[in-house]
Order: structure tokens, then C-alpha cells, then sequence
């Protein structure tokens, strides 16, 4: 069967987002101040062939693990459903 692993990576809670830090003061410029904090991750889409839904986020955890997410500074979550 087929599955869509959707894997969001962010940077970690404790560390400094420059790119958030940018984008939160582009936009206080154009007069959105009420925003008062903005962090800046990725969105990584794949389509698993698995037997089950089990399989497909365990492959995608691996893939998160050794390629798409740094873990000294990022963490990642997946969400799993069938194509």
C-alpha cells in the first residue's frame, strides 16, 4: 500500500532561528508587530510503499534520522496516512 509521510523538522526549542528572527522583523516592517515570535522549519513530503502505516513512518523516521533533520539543532514529527 501506499502512504504520504508528511515530516515536519524545526529547529530546536533551545537554539536561536536567524531565518525566524528575519522574517519576524520583515514583518514588524510592514506593520505587523502583533506577531510576536516566528520560527522557520520544513515541511518534507514522501510516498512510502509499505505493508502498513507502521512501516512507512518508521521508514520516513530513518530517512528523517540519517538525511532531513540535524539532530544537534533540529527535532522532527511525523504524520502518517494512505495516499
Amino acid at each position: 500500500m501506499t502512504y504520504i509521510v508528511e515530516i515536519k523538522v524545526m529547529p530546536l526549542k533551545e537554539l536561536l532561528d536567524p531565518q525566524g528572527k528575519a522574517v519576524l522583523g520583515g514583518l514588524a516592517n510592514l506593520g505587523l508587530s502583533a506577531i510576536q515570535d516566528v520560527r522557520v522549519g520544513k515541511n518534507i513530503t514522501v510516498q512510502v510503499t509499505a505493508d502498513s502505516a507502521d512501516q512507512a513512518k518508521e521508514l520516513a523516521r530513518t530517512a528523517a534520522e540519517k538525511l532531513l533533520a540535524n539532530p544537534v539543532m533540529e527535532y522532527f514529527e511525523l504524520d502518517c496516512r494512505p495516499a
